[in-house]
């Protein structure tokens, strides 16, 4: 069945200038699809193609390793290169046309008989094995860039829709402004959270803090492409849509119709995907603006560098300041803290998670949570050190995700 799928869309797309390099491109890709379905147990759907098209260089370089490359030499680019040189004959228009259409119509009866003899093994094995269909390649992920272009592009010009344009400020007889900072996470799991019962303790100075911690928050995705977008928007999980999101305004666009909220998102991580697009937005991935680099690794905690001028500057308006982290972003996780933060080993060291163990990925990923306590607790630090804290000044951590990593 598989195979008369691909004879058949193969043949639709073939002709004397794409047959090579329509070829060539798949080889290629489903090379690298096969790799990241094989090591990381993923699946190559339409949000995993924006999260590939969206990702930057510095996250990609995390993914490379020697195991990817022998996969793109000997099953994408060995083979494209025999394609490439292999001799094709054309024929004439009419006869080039009448073979093409004995192919479909062989491709047609072999999927046509296939379901014809076999229709009660299908339907039964489909029904007890729904995901895999998510796993043949190329059919699949050649279908999730259709449908990724689908739900991303349209023939119209995308309007931005405005809200809360008549929002106001209320302001409160004796009040003091409000100094917010928000903690974008990444990746940080509520299960490993101390806080929520792990029972390693990942959190040992927000335990001393004692905040207030909410532990069933779950987001819309388990991609920062999705789930940071949502997690601004006015829509709730259920009818949240990338077109939504970005043909309508966030709630940091609402806070800066006030004109009363001054507002600052700085970012270590690959962006703010379009939430902070309108607002004055920080690039911290580098040693130029963040202070804490080592190892061509920015620290989240040099988020933190200078914010008191950017305080100091707005005295006249409420402040909302987002701070997206690095966080536990994989599969590199023992590259997300200091050496200094290693309490948990032996941990996983490579990009290449299945050559360790559970344990030691477990031990690299908790240590991450620990540095991410630490710049947390260091947040809430550099609130304390302003008037009237405990009443107006607030921390704020949204783990974005609740991963199966």
């Amino acid at each position: 069945m598989v195979f008369a799928v691909n004879l058949l869309l193969f043949t639709l797309l073939s002709s004397r200038y794409t047959t090579k390099p329509v070829l060539i491109a798949v080889l290629i890709v489903s090379s690298l699809t096969a790799y990241f379905m094989n090591s990381y147990h993923v699946v190559i759907d339409a949000d995993m193609i924006r999260n590939v098209l969206q990702t930057n260089l510095r996250e990609s370089a995390d993914l490379l390793t020697l195991k990817q490359v022998l996969y793109l030499l000997f099953l994408g680019l060995l083979p494209a290169y025999l394609v490439y040189k292999a001799p094709v004959r054309y024929r004439s228009l009419k006869k080039e046309v009448a073979a093409k259409m004995k192919t479909i119509l062989l491709s047609l009866l072999l999927i046509g008989g296939s379901l014809f003899l076999f229709s009660k093994h299908y339907t039964s094995f489909l029904r007890e094995h729904k995901p895999l269909r998510y796993s043949v390649n190329p059919t699949y992920w050649i279908y999730s860039i259709g449908k990724y272009i689908d739900a991303t592009f349209d023939s119209g010009k995308t309007t931005l829709r405005a809200i809360g344009t008549d929002a106001v400020v209320t302001e409160e007889a004796n009040s003091s402004r409000k100094l917010v900072i928000m903690v974008v996470g990444e990746a940080a799991r509520a299960d490993h959270f101390s806080l929520n019962g792990y029972g390693r303790e990942t959190n040992p100075l927000l335990k001393k803090a004692h905040v207030i911690d909410f532990s069933h928050l779950s987001s819309c995705g388990t991609s920062t492409a999705e789930s940071v977008p949502c997690m601004f928007s006015i829509f709730n999980r259920n009818n949240y849509s990338y077109k939504k999101g970005i043909s309508t305004e966030n709630v940091l666009d609402l806070l800066k119709h006030t004109g009363k909220v001054a507002l600052l998102w700085r970012d270590n991580n690959s962006d703010s995907k379009g939430v902070a697009v309108r607002i004055p937005y920080q690039d911290f991935k580098t040693p130029e603006n963040n202070p804490v680099c080592n190892h061509g690794e920015c620290r989240d905690e040099g988020m933190l560098a200078g914010l008191d001028r950017f305080i100091k500057k707005h005295q006249d308006k409420d402040i909302m300041i987002v701070l997206h982290q690095m966080g536990n972003h994989g599969p590199a996780y023992y590259k997300r803290y200091p050496k200094s933060f290693e309490k948990f080993k032996p941990v996983c060291k490579t990009s290449q998670l299945e050559q360790c163990t559970q344990q030691e990925i477990t031990n690299a990923y908790d240590n991450a949570l620990l540095y991410t306590d630490y710049f947390l607790s260091k947040t809430i630090d550099f609130l304390k050190r302003y008037d009237n804290t405990r009443q107006n000044c607030h921390a704020l951590h949204q783990r974005p995700r609740r991963e199966s990593r």
